[in-house]
């Protein structure tokens, strides 16, 4: 290295994060099969902020995707995911649902004595557009070996 002015000795300048290191696989990617990444895509944005034809959502997006049931928070819309393995942490829904739009919070429902998944847990959305887009394109998504079911949130009907 050099010597700056006024230094005795000279600095090395070193990279937190290697920038020509390529090497480096997201730990997402461990669970993602070709065929899945081939699959996964973001969000379509459209320039004034309006959803447009996704062709990830297929027909549902024309009829009305909303459940009778579904549950917008005041502050997003709650998506369930069901068939998370044991060994699922929060961090791999935060990375699954990022891509598609705002994630406000991500929880994973985990068994109390063991503090593993218990195979399922909540994802809020801001914006509905990016829930729809989201669910249509990870529901039957494989994650790990685990297919994936993902939906709105749902009120519990009680038959009594």
């Amino acid at each position: 290295g050099t010597i700056p002015k006024g230094s005795t000795e000279p600095i090395t300048v070193k990279f937190a994060n290697n920038p020509s290191n390529t090497k480096t696989v997201p730990p997402l990617a461990a669970y993602l099969g070709p065929q899945a990444a081939r699959r996964f895509a973001g969000p379509m944005h459209h320039p004034t902020g309006r959803f447009r034809y996704s062709p990830l959502a297929g027909d549902l997006l024309a009829n009305s995707m909303i459940p009778t049931n579904a549950i917008a928070n005041g502050s997003g819309w709650c998506i369930f995911v069901y068939n998370l393995a044991p060994e699922t942490e929060e961090n791999v829904l935060w990375q699954l649902f990022g891509p598609f739009g705002a994630v406000q919070s991500v929880k994973v429902i985990k068994d109390l004595q063991t503090n593993k998944c218990k195979g399922f847990g909540f994802v809020t959305m801001t914006n509905y557009d990016e829930a729809v887009v989201a669910i249509q394109s990870l529901n039957g998504y494989t994650l790990g070996n685990r297919v994936l079911q993902v939906s709105f949130k749902t009120n519990k009907s009680k038959n009594a």
